[in-house]
């Protein structure tokens, strides 16, 4: 018999994935330049699920984990919540409890995602300039790029979760690395980051092993000539995505087991995350040079995550509350993105960031892959 974890996470995956096929097959049937209307519509549709499954979570969570008794209850709340304290044996009392805190964490764990995604997007603007992407073809790459990093999450996530329930020591290991990530953020927070397509490795990885265009052939992916098939630029593209989100996995999902010990918790946040991740993009790609104190910010939120996780033990013997690090969370992104409005950059800054380097796609035409 199938349990209710089990089904409840089919069915999530099936709203998401008939989500994503809806946008595709009825909105996006011919590639566009995506509006920032378009993009702040679906933005805010995307926040809205995210909130009505906050809402879903705080009144009828306990169906996830089919907590129909209290013992069931206790059972679950020792595996992936022991901070929160039952001073009775009042099963409807404790069942509000555990609700009430695991909607929190939901939604910690979700503006957190969101938050760390604005990194992400820096690193995809780069990308697609970098290869020299065009603009009208920025929506199909980030559809497949977001299938797969579903996929991804999904296995680091479980396995995570994993690792945390047979060894508790692994959250040292997340937290460290977090405080050094973090640290290594705000070192390079004013470096401009460069990518080389010939020396990327996916690009050498796949002209080594694959037979490749040297240049886009329309929005295609795949083409055949001479009876042979051929990967086109676009879709090593789709990979650089995919492979940039694994990195940024290695990061996120750790931060998000800070907030939560429960993967159901921790991947139902990551998604809600990713698939506003990119309408997002569309939205903030002409308005990211005003939230030049955003890294900074975010640097400050690694090392406020990774330290939470090294020192978790102690905050719970404290009694930390899951809402605290939302405050802290929210004072980070407020404080960090109200210094880049009252201390905007000046024009000649943004001016010599928006400049591309001689070697910049923006000098040369499609065939980069000539090379190969």
């Amino acid at each position: 018999m199938i349990s209710n974890e089990v089904t409840f996470f089919l069915l999530f995956n099936a709203f998401i994935i008939g989500m994503l096929l809806l946008d595709l097959g009825v909105f996006s049937r011919k590639s566009h330049i995506v509006s920032f209307k378009e993009a702040g519509a679906w933005s805010a549709v995307w926040v809205m699920f995210a909130l009505a499954f906050y809402v879903f979570l705080n009144n009828y969570g306990y169906l996830i984990h089919d907590i129909d008794t209290n013992a069931k209850l206790v059972s679950i709340k020792e595996k992936y919540s022991e901070h929160v304290k039952f001073s009775t044996t009042d099963f409807e009392l404790n069942k509000r409890l555990y609700m009430d805190n695991m909607s929190l964490e939901f939604i910690t764990g979700y503006l957190m995602e969101y938050a760390l995604s604005v990194d992400n997007i820096f690193v995809m603007l780069l990308i697609f300039s970098s290869f020299n992407v065009k603009e009208i073809y920025y929506k199909k790459v980030l559809f497949w790029g977001i299938l797969g990093a579903i996929v991804m999450r999904f296995t680091f996530i479980f396995l995570g979760s994993s690792l945390i329930q047979k060894a508790d020591w692994v959250l040292y290991v997340f937290g460290g690395f977090l405080v050094f990530t973090g640290i290594r953020m705000f070192i390079n927070r004013n470096e401009d980051e460069q990518i080389e397509p010939h020396n990327h490795p996916v690009v050498k990885f796949a002209s080594k092993y694959f037979s490749v265009t040297p240049n886009f052939v329309g929005n295609h992916f795949f083409v055949r000539k001479d009876h042979k098939l051929m990967l086109t630029p676009l879709f090593l593209v789709v990979l650089i995505i995919e492979f940039t989100d694994l990195i940024f996995a290695v990061d996120s999902v750790p931060a998000v087991f800070s907030i939560t010990k429960d993967p159901y918790i921790v991947y139902f946040s990551n998604i809600f995350a990713i698939m506003g991740l990119r309408s997002m993009f569309f939205f903030l790609t002409n308005i990211m040079h005003l939230f030049h104190y955003l890294k900074v910010g975010l640097s400050f939120l690694m090392l406020y995550i990774g330290g939470k996780m090294l020192a978790h033990h102690y905050l719970e013997e404290i009694g930390f509350k899951t809402q605290y690090s939302l405050y802290i969370i929210l004072a980070i992104l407020v404080i960090s993105i109200g210094a880049s409005l009252l201390f905007p950059q000046k024009k000649d800054e943004i001016k010599d960031k928006e400049e591309p380097p001689q070697n910049s796609p923006e000098t040369k035409d499609e065939s980069w892959m000539e090379n190969y």
